[in-house]
């Protein structure tokens, strides 16, 4: 199978990864924060690694940064965590249902006020839908840097001035940029959520919470963190007031791994490859005639691409491909707000090509994708 559905999770792992992996495994049995002998203090130390590495990679501080399941959890605790007390939210048209329907679900019990700020393929309009919905009372804007649909950038260094102006915490999706372009917290982000299983590279069941701090965040699970054992309340210090229980500590080894990888291969490099991806799939399909690709010239789009064959459904279509041996995602991509906002009612399907892709690959896709739409006009 010829993996083209990165954006879900990366697929393959660089051989450093899996490396990490194995050496967790053999050595890092141990509980890390809990216990003085060797296997604990090895296993406090692996982790304490990965976590200076995230941390540095995102320009925050060790304590700081929270590894999480995966990213939908780290904007559960980031979300339910800092409007625990109410207030007004805004969130883009443009969300993953991972920050979408802890919102809703907030708004649906009258625990918060909700408003959605429409994404236009023009930053302005984009920004300016923000502006005009901030209030007196607008605690936090949630917003995805690129959209999981259609790999569109948003303008998220001029909504985090607009919280700055404002007061306001920015709790920034970075599931679909993280590992991609440079993110830091320096560029106005209060919290980031993001996966440590795609663009970081980590294995599944990873994520990362990034605070600045600006912002307390109280925790929505609470339980051991191998500190304050005798207190019967959850410790207020980071990042043990969010990472109650056991640490995933081979997960957080090999999102540490993974980073390091990015780190020696160039953000810059893999981006370059991964957009030249894109550009090829495109440039080989747009003259067809049968392909509509969601894309506007007036916008930036991260190295995804997402598009339809005309005459197939876009699970019809992906079945296809797969029987083939190309690994693409169709359907909603857990995003119901985003394709109402573009009206794919019928969804898309996704081309998220990695690091590990080649050239020669996307040209075997681009004649499966030819030879569906001959079948389709025969």
């Amino acid at each position: 199978m010829i993996n083209f559905d990165n954006a879900a999770t990366t697929f393959p792992k660089p051989l450093s990864v899996r490396r990490a992996a194995m050496e967790a495994i053999r050595n890092y049995g141990g509980n890390a924060g809990r216990g003085g002998h060797e296997l604990a203090m090895r296993t406090s130390e692996a982790l304490y690694s990965a976590r200076e590495t995230a941390a540095a990679f995102f320009g925050a501080q060790p304590e700081n940064t929270v590894f999480t399941l995966n990213c939908t959890y780290a904007l559960n605790m980031a979300i339910q965590g800092v409007m625990k007390n109410g207030g007004h939210l805004i969130i883009s048209s443009m969300e993953h249902n991972s920050a979408a329907r802890p919102v809703f679900t907030l708004a649906a019990e009258k625990k918060i006020t909700l408003s959605i700020a429409e994404v236009f393929t023009d930053d302005e309009q984009t920004v300016e839908s923000f502006r005009r919905l901030i209030r007196s009372d607008t605690k936090a804007i949630v917003c995805t840097l690129a959209s999981n649909v259609t790999g569109q950038l948003l303008p998220y260094r001029e909504i985090a001035g607009l919280c700055r102006e404002n007061g306001i915490c920015f709790i920034a999706d970075g599931a679909q940029t993280c590992g991609i372009y440079d993110i830091k917290l320096d560029s106005g982000i209060n919290i980031l959520c993001t996966a440590g299983h795609k663009g970081l590279y980590g294995i599944t069941g990873t994520g990362l919470l990034i605070t600045d701090g600006s912002f307390p965040i109280s925790p929505i699970v609470q339980g051991g963190t191998g500190s304050d054992s005798l207190r019967l309340f959850q410790p207020e210090m980071l990042p043990d007031s969010l990472e109650s229980g056991t640490p995933n500590i081979i997960g957080a080894v090999t999102v540490g791994a993974g980073i390091r990888y990015i780190n020696s291969y160039g953000i810059d490099n893999i981006r370059s490859h991964e957009e030249k991806l894109c550009r090829l799939f495109i440039s080989e399909l747009e003259n067809t005639g049968d392909i509509t690709f969601l894309r506007d010239e007036k916008a930036e789009y991260a190295p995804i691409v997402s598009f339809n064959i005309n005459g197939f459904s876009s699970e019809e279509a992906a079945s296809m491909l797969a029987d083939k041996g190309f690994c693409l995602r169709a359907g909603y991509h857990c995003a119901a707000l985003a394709h109402a906002s573009l009206g794919t009612k019928n969804g898309t399907i996704r081309f998220a090509p990695s690091v590990f892709n080649t050239e020669t690959e996307v040209k075997n896709l681009v004649y499966f994708v030819k030879t569906m739409k001959n079948l389709q006009n025969s």
